[in-house]
């Protein structure tokens, strides 16, 4: 496989499937069997999650609250995620710990990033859970963060397309799929591929990140592989 520890960051909504709410036992039991055939394989995973099954701050209904609570209902939105992926993934028989930015010593361990090596190394998944911790950061810069905390090689970000295009590949038949694109090119075509914060930490710490679908069953071991189609965002050359 070409990296040795990534950070897989998904959305909530993934974790909800087709229902769009809540918890998908489907989805649930074929991503920790998808995770157990990574970490057979010898892949340090790290994983962190959204919360836009449970709740989103940016809806209608997070807008009606102030900016710091909304947000802080997704961080435990997190929590929640994290603690159901780690429990169906104990249940396939791959040792899991959730390390949360937020104090609940009777459900997770606190967010300790040289633990959460020593815990890759053994071949336990680390699921980094209660965002940073803080207002005002979405999930997103938490997995930069993170992956940067722990030397991941790379950020894996699961969306519903292969990549990262020009434009909306739903709206435009033109759009343009990169195999390769810098960080300064996403900055300046303005492409959504993460926040600022995010693109910010991934290129000063020379982090690449790996875009790919992740509604395509067993599409992780691809990309690693190099048999299915993605983009990564690179660090332009020094």
């Amino acid at each position: 496989m070409a990296y040795q520890r990534i950070l897989l960051k998904l959305s909530g909504e993934a974790l909800a499937g087709e229902r769009g709410l809540g918890l998908d036992p489907a989805v649930l039991q074929a991503l920790a069997d998808e995770i157990k055939t990574l970490v057979q394989r010898g892949l340090q995973l790290a994983l962190v999650t959204g919360a836009g099954n449970f709740f989103r701050g940016m809806s209608p209904r997070g807008r009606q609250m102030q900016r710091v609570t909304a947000d802080y209902i997704g961080m435990l939105g997190t929590v929640m995620n994290s603690l159901a992926v780690a429990d169906y993934l104990h249940q396939a028989g791959v040792p899991a710990v959730v390390q949360s930015a937020i104090e609940m010593p009777r459900l997770c361990d606190l967010v300790q990033p040289l633990r959460a090596v020593e815990l890759l190394q053994r071949g336990t998944v680390v699921l980094f859970a209660g965002g940073t911790g803080n207002p005002f950061f979405t999930t997103d810069s938490t997995a930069a963060l993170r992956a940067a905390e722990i030397r991941a090689d790379a950020v894996f970000k699961a969306t519903k397309v292969d990549g990262v295009y020009s434009s909306d590949p739903k709206r435009d038949p033109h759009a343009q799929r990169f195999d390769t694109i810098t960080y300064e090119d996403v900055l300046m075509r303005n492409l959504q591929v993460m926040d600022l914060t995010a693109i910010t930490l991934c290129n000063e710490n020379r982090l690449p990140i790996v875009v790919f679908d992740m509604t395509v069953p067993g599409n992780i071991v691809r990309v690693l592989d190099g048999q299915a189609t993605c983009t990564r965002v690179i660090p332009a050359a020094r």
